[in-house]
């Protein structure tokens, strides 16, 4: 007897904005959303957090993502926990790297060996989290962080709902080891096709799992689709042409070159990288053909964009998120 396929949960993301972001989290709640998370650009993603929290009984909150490397592993445990304890279990700590301009340039924080840092970033806060929880020393002694000072004063003692999840936003290799060795979610780069997913990177998380003696299932695989859709033909193209220029600014990136060789487009890369250097960024939407829309996104009618992602990532995904590049009502 066939059963039904499962239907993903569906995470939203709000503004980033103190007194807005609550009201729009329970409107989300309210239609049966999973999760609704912030995004740190141009407003801090912890604070609306407060908000969304208090506005909402059973949605996952959290971040997606939070830079890591602008922060340190105390203040970010200290703020995931107390964000953990306003939502009562709810807190998705989602962290991300940033690239090496913006760490050094715009944060003023130090940047070497992303992943290397990244995991000890969170195994400190692990150590931290040990420290109030079980009352275990806190002496992590790491090459990027240490952390061996807890007194009573600061300690604010053992969590009442249970640690915050930390996800992780990963693209090569050595950080979905990361994922794979110390995190509870794997938060995939909207960079992806659903063949790069199967065939690349999904078996590299999963064999480094079994190398860790984990089970698969300790870690939620979060995957956001591009999606192009309208109410007609006008709103369709517009959809359209600006997920092609966002497919075109992701593919013009040496770092997610691979995506594009994995389906033998290696040559579009080298268009697109050539077309950014050349300070011509509004033509980068040309280069993405039909056939690579359709390939990194779902090109459907509003009611068919549900059944589409389904059919597209049942199997390869735990929970899901969308964007548009265009209004679509």
């Amino acid at each position: 007897m066939e059963t039904e396929p499962r239907s993903l949960p569906i995470d939203v993301f709000v503004p980033a904005q103190i007194g807005t972001a609550g009201d729009m989290a329970a409107d989300h709640e309210a239609a049966g959303v999973a999760g609704v998370f912030t995004a740190e650009t141009s407003h801090d993603p912890f604070l609306p957090l407060v908000d969304v929290a208090r506005h909402t009984e059973r949605v996952d909150i959290g971040t997606g993502i939070a830079v890591a490397f602008a922060r340190n592993p105390m203040t970010v445990a200290y703020t995931a926990r107390d964000l953990n304890e306003a939502s009562e279990g709810r807190m998705i700590l989602g962290l991300g790297s940033q690239i090496k301009p913006h760490i050094t340039k715009r944060f003023s924080m130090p940047w070497s060996a992303p992943a290397a840092r990244m995991r000890e970033f969170i195994e400190a806060m692990h150590a931290i989290w040990d420290a109030w929880d079980e009352g275990t020393p806190l002496r992590h002694k790491g090459e990027h962080y240490t952390h061996i000072l807890m007194s009573d004063f600061f300690d604010p003692g053992p969590a009442t709902h249970g640690r915050a999840r930390i996800f992780l936003a990963a693209v090569g290799p050595m950080m979905i080891d990361v994922v794979a060795d110390v995190c509870d979610g794997w938060m995939v780069h909207p960079f992806h096709t659903p063949s790069s997913l199967s065939d690349v990177s999904l078996p590299r998380l999963h064999a480094r799992m079994d190398a860790a003696g984990r089970n698969h299932d300790e870690v939620e695989v979060s995957v956001p689709v591009f999606v192009v859709t309208g109410s007609d033909e006008a709103q369709m193209e517009a959809s359209a042409a600006g997920i092609r220029g966002q497919i075109g600014f992701y593919g013009s990136t040496p770092a997610y070159a691979s995506v594009l060789k994995h389906h033998g487009w290696g040559d579009a890369h080298t268009e697109l990288n050539a077309l950014t250097k050349a300070n011509r960024w509004d033509e980068l939407g040309s280069v993405i053909d039909d056939e690579m829309l359709r390939t990194f996104a779902v090109v459907a009618e509003p009611d068919d964009v549900a059944d589409e992602i389904q059919k597209r990532y049942e199997g390869l995904a735990d929970r899901i998120s969308w964007y548009t590049a265009a209004p679509t009502a």
